[in-house]
């Protein structure tokens, strides 16, 4: 199951669990499409893959399955701005 990440790795964007902007790559790596299409250009620094749109958790499946409170920050991703 996804974990839903709650911020972009790149920016530290909030993500909510709805975010239509939010990208992850194969390995759950979240970013907000800004940094995925501006700063990364569409590779993950973390691993080297490319993006998809993050789904959606439908509201009433967050309560059972609730979206991770655990930000995950690389200052390295701004130097590359």
């Amino acid at each position: 199951m996804l974990e839903i990440r709650p911020n972009c790795e790149c920016c530290d964007k909030d993500l909510s669990p709805e975010a239509s902007d939010a990208m992850i790559c194969s390995f759950e790596c979240t970013f907000c499409q800004i940094c995925v299409e501006n700063v990364l250009a569409h590779v993950c620094p973390n691993c080297g893959g490319g993006f998809v749109s993050r789904p959606i958790r439908p509201a009433d499946k967050l309560t059972k399955y609730p979206a991770s409170t655990k930000r995950i920050f690389n200052e390295d991703c701004l130097h590359k701005i």
